[in-house]
């Protein structure tokens, strides 16, 4: 499978009783800023901030950023660590996929250019039955309450062994993307 595909399947999660998914998870504390892509360009083999190389390119993503317009980009901090996110939406559980571990100076010196949509949970990463990955993220902030599950599979067609607690799918429903529920969050501020 290429390395830029992500596939993956979305559900909402009903955690008014008990969370059994925090048994044994790996924990991650997460806050994601959208529309930041605005400030960079890609330029001569890299990622570029106000003239200054923000992260080198590999010719592949160079040649996916060149190449598809219509990007969706975050900057996350995963616990201590940056991450820069493109992602292009292909089909209701497939997207192209570009990531970078950044420098924390990057990363301020790009969100002082905000605010930004932005979004902040607490991430539970446990394996499923079937040997499968699940994230389980209870929103914080403006969303708490909010708790949605994804899977990552290795293709479409994958059967998966759902948890008893995954609730309604919403694979492919633009409304709950991350980047939709920041948007909202952020309308809501105005």
């Amino acid at each position: 499978m290429d390395e830029h595909i992500e596939i993956e399947r979305r559900f909402l999660v009903d955690g008014r009783e008990a969370k059994p998914w925090r048994e044994g998870a790996v924990l991650l504390h997460i806050e994601q800023h959208y529309n930041v892509g605005g400030f960079l360009e890609a330029h001569q083999g890299a990622l570029r901030f106000n003239g200054q190389m923000f992260t080198d390119l590999t010719e592949k993503e160079a040649e996916l950023l060149a190449s598809i317009k219509a990007w969706t980009t975050r900057l996350r901090k995963q616990n201590e660590d940056w991450v820069l996110n493109y992602k292009s939406r292909v089909s209701n559980d497939t997207a192209i996929e570009l990531e970078w571990v950044i420098t924390n100076e990057n990363a301020l010196n790009l969100l002082a250019r905000g605010p930004f949509p932005s979004i902040q949970k607490t991430r539970y990463v446990l394996p499923g039955s079937d040997g499968l990955v699940w994230e389980v993220d209870e929103f914080e902030g403006g969303l708490a309450g909010l708790i949605l599950a994804e899977v990552e599979l290795p293709s479409s067609l994958m059967e998966v062994v759902l948890p008893p607690w995954a609730g309604k799918e919403i694979t492919g429903l633009a409304s709950w993307s991350n980047h939709a529920l920041a948007e909202t969050l952020a309308s809501r501020m105005d």
